[in-house]
């Protein structure tokens, strides 16, 4: 079956393509975060805002999950962080009359940034079945309409309800109860496309699938290794910790196909030095590794490190933590012994002196950190390559010690926090028994769907509504056409958002937009102004405060929206005070505190300046919650990801202007890119292998098993130092050249870093 490319009718005609850059903010990105927040918002809302974001007293950033140090600094935002803020506080507000003049058609054609660009969303619209516009109605009739489809459903598995990671943990335990006792769990999220393979490795060889170390290790180690992630870009803030651990004698290797300026050097804005000096160069050893390879070099430096100590016995590994805290040792020696190097060595793309050189880092460092991001997530064998970083740090006893251990970084701001609330699919019996003590009412026992098994339920049908709150799911998701195609099969959507994206454009037969606050504002409810709280990713929990006025009155909080939504729904068939919920959400505290392991005294916790960190066992003790009651040593299979004659490796990334699927800017400053999105990125030795050659355009086709091809038009080549044979295009457009089933082992994350394409010159 032919599909549409998402990228039709998006063309970028002023699209300038210049040099890359090696160094990360300094001046430039002052004058990046500042102007467009003064231009858009004035300066004296630019001031309240800015000097508030990441404040003990103020509003926690929804731009990332970068912990907060203890002693913050006065400005303590990044570029994006001032991006994001910009975008959600900004005056301009979705007139009533833009309804009528944009039908859902016009809003199809258009792009995200476009869409994004309109401003606030402050009404409630409904496009009824047959209708190609929405139109404004109550609130009142809103939440009646959702009521009477969900009602009206023969099975309550026959409703979704998707979760973004911006959700605060107040709105998520309120909506995973509300969904629990409608009567499901289906409750995909964004976690699902993102770290969930983290989820599943780590939980099953150190029994909690969270970051084990504190935002205080990175002063205390020896060795960063990062692996598959962006900083630069995706969470800024984490420069200052690197350049931090750098001035006190750390070294940092990093582990990436692409070499990203805020990998290299840093210029810290907030310093002499970085205005006027040369920065902090930040990576001692640059491995551009082949995509896909990162299990076989986790396998080849293990292997190096076993071979270590057996040249010096007692010198290398750590025998007593070994003894003590782990099993499968003695596995993974035998299983290692067969390594094949020339197999590792074409599966990463590196030289042996490279892997030599970083086993060699590893072994003299007493205390590792090995943090990582959605490069190592959304590959075919991502957890088997997550289960391989824990065997590495295991061996030396790097975990459960200061400056050592796991450090997975999310990308939305509570996406940690939601699951921790009970946003899963597949929550334990243990946290449901306490959901039924609590409340009196019988949670649903069956999975539910994760994002993928959704979209395939709405191909079957078996799905006819989907509710969300926040994200766009189709926008961020694989295989975008065959997933807007699922999403225009079902009876009604709904989505509670604070600005249009792709998902209001693509809907069912009927479909409502629910507006409301952002997390920058006032949330005045009947007790008064309330606040709410977030984890990071180092399971940290603090209060989040809102600091303007909402952008119009009309706007209501997501507890509102939740608790209105849950009490005309489900009446008095669950002994639920939604009302109360609603009036004070220290009333919903009260409710987790007894539900939710770690949050025991929540409400007084929360208002303790910085919060509270939950206990992690990992970290604290050196407990191990899993089968055997200690960290586990696996043995995992490697399978390298073969790149057919004449194909390509593609991944998908950010442009440096852009959060999960906002695009605030056509413009990738790092890269080198200005006024456009539609771009490949290419080495330019596969180029020349190829045929091609820079500026040149190409159609995209990804190649999967025997299905059908997936395209996207008339792509601007742009000749670019990746790791060869590999190739980068922006997420979200190249989401279309990703299968549904293309998805990791176990987790079923979407293989979103090892898309095999081939490149078609377009004829002129």
């Amino acid at each position: 079956m032919s599909r549409k490319p998402l990228n039709d009718g998006f063309e970028y005609p002023d699209l300038e393509v210049g040099e890359h850059e090696d160094v990360a903010v300094g001046l430039p990105g002052i004058y990046h975060s500042m102007e467009p927040a003064i231009r858009q918002l004035g300066l004296t809302r630019t001031a309240k805002l800015l000097t508030s974001i990441n404040q003990k007293d103020g509003f926690d950033c929804m731009s990332c999950a970068w912990p907060d140090p203890d002693n913050r600094k006065a400005l303590e935002f990044c570029e994006n962080g001032a991006k994001a803020v910009t975008w959600e506080a900004t005056p301009v507000t979705v007139a009533s009359s833009f309804w009528a003049e944009n039908s859902i058609s016009d809003l199809l054609s258009k792009s995200e940034y476009w869409l994004g660009m309109q401003g606030r969303l402050v009404e409630p619209v409904y496009k009824a079945a047959g209708s190609e516009h929405y139109v404004p109605v109550s609130w009142e009739k809103a939440f009646s309409l959702v009521a009477e489809k969900l009602r009206g459903l023969d099975s309550p598995n026959e409703a979704a309800f998707y979760t973004s990671g911006r959700t605060a943990n107040e709105t998520a335990f309120v909506y995973q109860l509300f969904v629990r006792a409608f009567g499901t769990n289906n409750l995909p999220d964004c976690s699902n496309m993102c770290h969930e393979s983290t989820g599943t490795a780590l939980g099953e060889t150190i029994g909690i699938g969270k970051s084990t170390i504190a935002y205080d290790d990175f002063e205390h180690t020896d060795l960063v290794i990062i692996m598959g992630q962006n900083p630069g870009t995706n969470h800024p803030r984490m420069l200052t910790a690197l350049e931090d651990a750098k001035r006190n004698g750390t070294s940092i290797v990093s582990v990436n196909p692409l070499p990203e300026a805020g990998l290299m050097r840093y210029k810290n804005p907030q310093t002499v030095r970085g205005i006027l000096g040369k920065g902090t160069t930040l990576t001692d050893q640059f491995l551009q590794i082949r995509s896909g390879g990162d299990m076989a070099l986790l396998q080849a430096l293990s292997k190096r490190v076993l071979d270590a100590e057996a040249a010096n016995p007692g010198t290398v590994l750590d025998h007593e933590f070994l003894a003590n805290y782990t099993d499968g040792l003695e596995e993974l020696k035998a299983h290692l012994a067969k390594l094949d190097e020339a197999e590792v060595l074409a599966a990463t793309g590196l030289d042996a002196a490279e892997i030599d050189e970083l086993a060699s880092r590893y072994i003299a460092a007493d205390r590792v950190i090995i943090t990582w991001a959605m490069g190592l997530t959304q590959q075919k064998k991502a957890v088997d390559t997550l289960k391989e970083l824990i065997n590495l740090l295991l061996l030396r006893g790097n975990i459960g010690k200061p400056g050592a251990g796991a450090s997975p970084i999310r990308g939305h701001s509570n996406v940690q926090g939601d699951r921790t609330m009970g946003v899963w699919e597949q929550m334990s019996d243990t946290f449901l028994d306490a959901l039924e003590k609590e409340f009196g009412f019988a949670p649903p026992r069956e999975h539910g769907t994760d994002a993928l098994q959704a979209i395939e339920a709405l191909q079957r049908g078996a799905i006819k509504v989907w509710v969300s709150m926040g994200g766009n799911l189709v926008g961020a998701i694989s295989d975008t056409a065959a997933a807007e195609a699922a999403m225009r099969g079902t009876e009604m959507t709904v989505q509670v958002s604070t600005k249009l994206n792709r998902s209001h454009a693509v809907v069912g037969d009927e479909a409502l937009i629910l507006p409301t606050l952002g997390r920058t504002e006032v949330d005045l409810q009947a007790t008064g102004p309330q606040f709410m709280s977030v984890e990071d990713s180092v399971c940290a929990v603090h209060a989040t405060h809102g600091r303007v006025p909402p952008v119009a009155p009309s706007l209501l909080s997501e507890i509102s929206i939740v608790t209105r939504l849950a009490a005309a729904v489900l009446g008095d068939s669950v002994p639920i005070d939604w009302a109360g919920f609603e009036r004070d959400y220290d009333v919903i505290r009260e409710h987790i505190s007894r539900v939710v392991p770690g949050f025991e005294n929540f409400n007084a916790d929360v208002r303790r300046k910085g919060g509270f960190v939950l206990p992690n066992g990992p970290r604290d003790s050196r407990t191990f919650a899993t089968a055997t009651g200690k960290a586990r040593i696996t043995v995992n299979h490697l399978e390298p990801l073969e790149r057919p004659e004449g194909r390509l490796i593609l991944q998908t990334l950010r442009s440096h202007d852009q959060f999960n699927t906002t695009i605030y800017s056509l413009n990738d400053r790092y890269r080198g890119i200005k006024n456009g999105r539609d771009v490949i990125f290419v080495n330019p030795d596969d180029l020349a292998e190829l045929g091609l050659h820079d500026g040149q355009r190409v159609d995209i086709f990804s190649e999967w098993k025997n299905d059908t091809d997936r395209v996207l038009r008339n792509y601007r080549v742009v000749s670019y130092p990746t790791a060869k044979g590999c190739a980068a295009a922006y997420f979200p457009e190249a989401n279309v050249l990703i299968p549904l089933a293309s998805a990791a082992d176990r987790s079923n994350t979407p293989v979103s870093k090892a898309v095999v394409v081939r490149l078609e010159p377009v004829a002129r």
